[in-house]
């Protein structure tokens, strides 16, 4: 294999500095060569016109990201049915990128809710599971998982949710959110309404 991809998948709605704390942790302290942080264009467990516009939630990552060589925003799922599975955006990557070996990035609250993800099975014993640990999230059964890695990350309660909730209410949330993604989502006067929806959980 050429390299060793990390998929940290996300509606990042809106990206913020505690996604790129999460990537730059796995880069620093797995294997992982590049992590593609994948922008998924629907939840199956919440509505769609929860979210921002696929496109506008793209280039938020795209600008968080600058000119991190290791680091991508994926649109890879906008081309895929919806809704989006993981297991089918594995297997189509794993087609396209066949000298890529991809693994899977996930925060503990979605590990404990793994067993519900569609060939949840097939995933975690085809594919390597890195974990970060989430606020009031402990290990679970699959923690001990051989494909599943636990990942110290600095324990941040930074969500998409409390940053659309900062702006709704005219707060200051420029800290929470990387520079040049802000200055767009200031520009376009995102989420200056009712809150969006963010997360991703499968069924």
């Amino acid at each position: 294999m050429d390299k060793r991809v990390g998929l940290f998948f996300g509606t990042f709605n809106p990206v913020h500095v505690g996604h790129l704390v999460i990537a730059g942790a796995m880069l620093g302290g797995t294997g992982i060569d590049e992590v593609w942080m994948v922008v998924s264009p629907q939840n199956p467990m919440k509505e769609r016109r929860a979210l921002l516009a696929d496109r506008q939630r793209l280039e938020m990552v795209r600008r968080a990201i600058g000119d991190n060589s290791r680091l991508r925003a994926c649109d890879i799922e906008f081309g895929l049915p919806i809704p989006s599975y993981t297991a089918r955006t594995l297997a189509f990557l794993a087609e396209r990128h066949p000298r890529c070996e991809f693994c899977l990035i996930m925060g503990s609250d979605n590990l404990e809710t793994f067993d519900r993800w569609r060939n949840w099975e097939w995933i975690i014993e085809n594919y390597r599971l890195y974990v970060y640990p989430r606020p009031g999230h402990t290990d679970c059964r699959l923690s001990a998982h051989p494909h599943v890695q636990m990942v110290e990350v600095p324990l941040m309660e930074i969500s998409s949710t409390y940053v659309r909730e900062q702006i709704r209410l005219g707060r200051d949330a420029r800290y929470l959110v990387p520079p040049a993604a802000f200055e767009y989502l200031s520009e376009m006067h995102f989420y200056e309404g009712p809150g969006c929806g963010s997360g991703r959980e499968e069924a």
